[in-house]
């Protein structure tokens, strides 16, 4: 089991880290680090969670997280034989807050730098055309070495602190209260739904996982994940109708069942009170 706690990625001798990933899938360990992290998805697709958020990922998504924030992103052929030709990959960016010189970052011109930093202890997605003008510029920084590295990654902080086009993620309320072995107990639970939600999940299964009571586990859930263990999974099971819908190709009924409901009524309510959208209304946003 790793530690919720990761050593840093970051050698003494570098402002910050840039790296492709290339691997049979994403590291599906809920975790959480000191640095700040870019990540960019080039390959692959499954459900990534950023504090108390939840959703389907795909090629393209790139996300900014801060300190702290626990994340994992669960790719959707977790345990299969993979072929490396279908592989996932990404590029993902560590690096610290005062990899700038906290006396610089007080300055009056770095105030946008601020905000952004402070945005990001919730996680944000990053949207529209800002998206394909970081994808060009982190492709850019792999390439790059010395100050040359350093000035690309200022000019990424610098467009994504003078957007509108990103989304926070976690919650207002969220706080992150896990330690070690919650963090053990969580990749246990989540691993469980990961592989099950399609079918019925009883709570006094997921409850023994983390070795608590159905009302232990039930309060337990509610304080480190902030929503009820039901929100958690009808989250899990509308992110991948979402993927139905618009990878797949499904109907609405098909994906009703297809994602672990068991009555099409039930569905629809759940659909549009997590993603705000019908799925018909979602199927014609995506022209699918």
């Amino acid at each position: 089991m790793k530690s919720a706690l990761q050593k840093s990625p970051i050698p003494n001798s570098h402002a910050f880290v840039a790296k492709l990933l290339r691997q049979p899938n994403f590291d599906p360990i809920w975790h959480f680090h000191p640095e700040y992290q870019l990540f960019m998805v080039l390959k692959g697709s499954g459900t990534r969670f950023i504090g108390d958020h939840v959703k389907h990922f795909r090629e393209g998504d790139i996300t900014f997280t801060g300190p702290n924030l626990p994340h994992m992103w669960r790719s959707d052929n977790e345990g299969m034989t993979v072929e490396q030709n279908l592989w996932s990959e990404g590029i993902v960016v560590y690096f610290h807050e005062d990899f700038i010189g906290n006396s610089l970052l007080q300055k009056e011109e770095m105030i946008k730098l601020r905000q952004l930093f402070q945005k990001s202890l919730r996680g944000l997605d990053i949207t529209g055309k800002t998206a394909c003008s970081i994808r060009v510029m982190l492709s850019n920084l792999l390439h790059l070495e010395g100050m040359d590295s350093v000035l690309e990654l200022f000019k990424i902080l610098n467009c994504l602190s003078n957007t509108t086009e990103t989304t926070l993620l976690a919650s207002p309320g969220y706080t992150n209260s896990l330690k070690e072995g919650d963090t053990e107990r969580m990749n246990n639970v989540h691993a469980y739904v990961m592989k099950n939600f399609r079918g019925k999940i009883e709570l006094d299964t997921v409850a023994s996982l983390a070795n608590m009571t159905p009302t232990s586990f039930s309060r337990y859930f509610k304080i480190h994940a902030n929503k009820t263990f039901s929100e958690f999974l009808s989250e899990i099971r509308i992110g991948y109708a979402c993927k139905l819908l618009i990878e797949e190709k499904m109907n609405i009924g098909q994906a009703c069942y297809e994602s672990g409901f068991q009555t099409l009524s039930n569905f629809n309510k759940q659909f549009k009170a997590i993603t705000k959208r019908t799925p018909m209304s979602y199927k014609k946003e995506y022209k699918v």
